[in-house]
């Protein structure tokens, strides 16, 4: 796991290399153990590639980059892990590849030289890296399927940067970061964010899950961009239920077993549900005698505490504990650290729970740790996106079966029936109506009193909820469908981003065996029954396969808490700060901050419903502030 930036520039900055070293030292916290910045005169202009290592496979200084291929033609920077990298490295050799290291980097390198783009789908990891061909003169910038290591680009006045975030990316920039006001609105009015390739900064574009980005040194023109994977919607495969049971067990375990090799002490992140008890679970069933640590947030004193279910799963495995409890003046006083990590906003107190998640990791002398992020996206989870499995039954004529389904799946707990007839008989609206009829159940509200209504429409800025992008029409997989949106567009980037940028800040490499090339593609194609039964069972398909593995009174849970922090109750406690940080709006155009100081303490005083929305405003006028950005 590593940091990586670069570029090329037609007229370089008289200080690049210090604007480089700059952005080195402002990704240290992703790669503590080297570093290394290559520039050269190319194409009439300079190039430069820059890294900042993580040491986790090979530990010896083989492993340093930036890397050239052996005969000279590639040039490479590289952020992440190839799991099967061994598997790799044995084809790789015999087409004569004579390799120097351990690392994943070199085998890595050798595939590209051998296979090109071809070699991409042949990678089980995670990763976003840059090719420099020196024949070609072109850089290849590529992010693994799911965009679980990230990657940001700028291209302007014939110039060409990258960097693993954002504020490494500002220090090869002339002038302060502005602010993308779109972006901006859609997050503060609607909580969107991290859905597509625009950011919170004008200029500054994240390279999305599954595409490959290519550039042709001294182009007058913008990158091409282009997909190399996108999530599959197909007919469902022909395979019984118990075949297809055996096979994601086996598939489940193989990418556990991958993924736990590491020449560093790892753990897992633990939080007492399915996912995350699955792979300690399989952990320990791969490795009897690993000393295996577990790290949980603990909401004590909340209904929402899942401290029960740690409890079982870490006695049940025998591993070594570490508990984190919070206490809502610790959030006030890391607020702007954990808002720098992350480097844009994001949506809930949530995410600084999984912060102290990691910093109790490092803490505890582990560098990797592995979490169960992705499984509600390729197993039907959450609560089993119902209004799409009804829509798959409606249009395909089987009404009773939508009928049974909506009855059976409204007996387990937390489950709105009214929500999912109006979610469903959305699904059918064209957008007019469809908007009218979320502005009417009080889903958004696109002009509330504290934005500036007038302004933002000045700057041609869309004030309707960005509702997701029309896709094929795929009838009978509708909940395919929408798994296959949420993997690339919304909900898991976002994830995966918060995922990345916690765990990164106190350098702990964090991996999510349940997003793999294969397991997605495997699970995808199945028959939507399988992942939400028609009892209303989510994640139907993997509580069978795991039977024997996990305790039964896990499999059985029929409810989801998740990484849940009491956010009502820490917002009201440090409600007076929160306000003086609100106060310091007034820089900000299309904010009207006596109107949202008003909003603000409506909810805290109780006369209006607690909003998450609250929280939104918080985090971000203080990453306004913490970040120097200019609107």
């Amino acid at each position: 796991m590593c940091g990586i930036l670069g570029g090329w520039w037609h007229q370089a900055p008289g200080n690049l290399t210090q604007r480089l070293q700059a952005g080195v030292d402002a990704l240290r916290h992703r790669g503590p153990n080297d570093s290394g910045i290559e520039t050269s005169e190319q194409s009439g202009g300079t190039l430069g590639l820059a890294h900042t290592r993580l040491s986790i496979l090979d530990l010896s200084p083989a492993g340093h980059q930036p890397r050239r291929s052996a005969d000279g033609r590639y040039w490479m920077t590289f952020n992440g892990e190839i799991y099967n990298y061994r598997e790799l490295r044995v084809e790789l050799a015999r087409e004569g590849h004579v390799f120097e290291s351990d690392s994943d980097t070199e085998v890595l390198l050798c595939a590209w030289q051998s296979w090109g783009e071809a070699a991409l789908p042949r990678l089980t990891g995670m990763f976003a890296f840059v090719v420099f061909d020196t024949v070609a003169q072109t850089l290849t910038c590529v992010v693994d399927p799911f965009a679980i290591k990230p990657f940001f680009w700028r291209a302007e006045n014939g110039s060409f940067s990258f960097a693993s975030e954002a504020r490494a990316l500002q220090a090869l920039a002339d002038g302060p970061p502005r602010l993308n006001w779109q972006t901006a609105y859609d997050y503060l009015a609607h909580g969107v964010y991290d859905s597509s390739a625009s950011t919170f900064t004008q200029g500054v574009h994240r390279l999305p899950a599954g595409h490959l980005l290519r550039w042709k040194l001294g182009a007058t023109t913008l990158p091409t961009v282009h997909v190399w994977w996108q999530a599959p919607v197909v007919a469902p495969r022909r395979i019984g239920f118990a075949d297809a049971t055996a096979q994601l067990r086996e598939m489940f375990l193989d990418s556990v077993r991958l993924h736990l090799r590491s020449d560093v002490p790892l753990g897992a992140a633990l939080s007492g549900g399915i996912d995350s008890s699955a792979i300690v679970c399989a952990m320990r069933h791969l490795e009897p005698d690993l000393p295996l640590h577990t790290v949980s947030f603990i909401a004590e004193g909340s209904p929402q505490s899942e401290a029960h279910w740690v409890d079982q799963i870490n006695q049940h495995v025998g591993a070594i504990p570490h508990k984190v409890v919070v206490q809502p003046g610790e959030l006030v006083a890391q607020l702007d650290d954990l808002i720098q990590a992350q480097g844009e906003p994001f949506g809930s107190t949530s995410i600084y729970a999984q912060y102290r998640v990691f910093k109790a990791a490092r803490e505890n002398g582990l560098t990797v740790m592995l979490e169960g992020q992705g499984a509600d996206e390729v197993l039907a989870g959450y609560q089993g996106y119902p209004a799409f499995r009804m829509q798959s039954l409606i249009e395909t004529g089987r009404l009773p079966q939508a009928v049974s389904f909506m009855l059976a799946w409204r007996q387990w707990p937390g489950r709105d029936t009214r929500h999912l007839l109006r979610h469903t008989a959305s699904l059918f609206l064209k957008d007019d109506t469809y908007h009218a009829l979320r502005t009417r159940y009080g889903h958004t509200e696109s002009e509330p009193a504290w934005l500036d209504a007038r302004l933002l429409d000045e700057n041609q800025v869309r004030r309707s909820y960005p509702r997701p992008t029309a896709m094929a029409p795929a009838p009978g997989r509708r909940v395919i469908q929408e798994l296959a949106r949420a993997l690339g567009q919304s909900g898991l980037p976002a994830l995966l981003r918060q995922g990345d940028r916690n765990a990164m800040r106190f350098s702990i490499e964090n991996r999510v065996p349940f997003l793999t090339l294969a397991l997605a593609e495997f699970l995808l194609s199945l028959p939507e029954d399988y992942l939400i039964s028609r009892g209303g069972e989510t994640k139907h398909i993997l509580r069978a396969a795991l039977r024997g593995l996990v305790p039964d009174a896990i499999l059985d849970r029929r409810d989801k808490i998740g990484l849940v922090t009491p956010e009502h109750q820490w917002l009201k406690d440090f409600a007076p700060q929160a306000r003086e940080w609100l106060a310091d709006s007034q820089d900000i155009p299309f904010l009207d901050t006596r109107a949202l100081l008003d909003a603000f303490d409506a909810i805290i005083q109780g006369k209006q419903p607690f909003s998450w929305q609250a929280w939104r405003w918080i985090n971000f006028v203080r990453w306004y502030r913490v970040s120097g950005m200019q609107a």
